[in-house]
């Protein structure tokens, strides 16, 4: 598979410059708290930014905010936030990661960028007009974070490996969706699903 640029993706130079001191700057605090898996660190760019920005071009044009769960060292929400300029809000219960997150938002001046440096559980950001998380739990689950954190037309974006199928019909067991699903440009075998109209099963629209 041909690895696509930031450009590919719509973005400008100066941005994807901005987010290559973000790159450095995850480097640099990687070697005090575990960021993102050492066997990553070569390929942060290609590996985690990249793959958040080819979430770009799928995301609705809709007003309103949007919520990244379990946001770790920033992919994708911190990374969208810094391409859109839209306001975002990072949750993330890890209170060093939030720390990070906090001074990457100051070296990129994403002003509109919120960090909840707790449980996904307890976060109560504005109702989401998009709601996004990258490797953190089974579709079953997210789709139950959903519930409280998306507003009632908002879509969910989600990236997902190889258990994509299996996941999508585990939680259709549960859960009523509309379902997009695009392939990944970064990855050969992950899909990006693409999600509205989300309820649970038995539920009135």
């Amino acid at each position: 598979m041909k690895q696509p640029t930031a450009a590919d993706f719509g973005v400008s130079r100066e941005t994807e410059d901005r987010l290559r001191d973000y790159a450095a700057l995850l480097l640099r605090w990687n070697a005090r708290i575990n960021l993102v898996a050492d066997s990553t660190l070569d390929e942060v760019w290609e590996r985690h930014v990249l793959d958040s920005l080819q979430l770009l071009p799928l995301l609705p044009d809709l007003p309103g905010s949007l919520t990244d769960i379990g946001s770790g060292a920033g992919f994708p929400g911190l990374v969208l936030a810094a391409a859109t300029g839209r306001e975002t809000h990072l949750v993330e219960s890890d209170r060093r990661k939030g720390a990070f997150l906090l001074e990457a938002a100051r070296t990129l001046g994403l002003k509109a960028l919120h960090i909840h440096s707790q449980r996904i559980e307890m976060a109560r950001p504005p109702p989401a007009a998009i709601l996004t998380a990258r490797a953190l739990a089974p579709l079953e689950k997210l789709l139950g974070f959903s519930t409280h954190l998306l507003a009632p037309d908002g879509f969910a974006l989600f990236p997902k490996g190889k258990t994509a199928d299996e996941e999508l019909t585990a939680a259709a067991r549960h859960w009523t969706m509309h379902v997009e699903r695009f392939p990944s440009r970064t990855h050969s075998a992950a899909t990006i699903f693409r999600l509205s109209e989300i309820r649970p099963v038995g539920e009135n629209p």
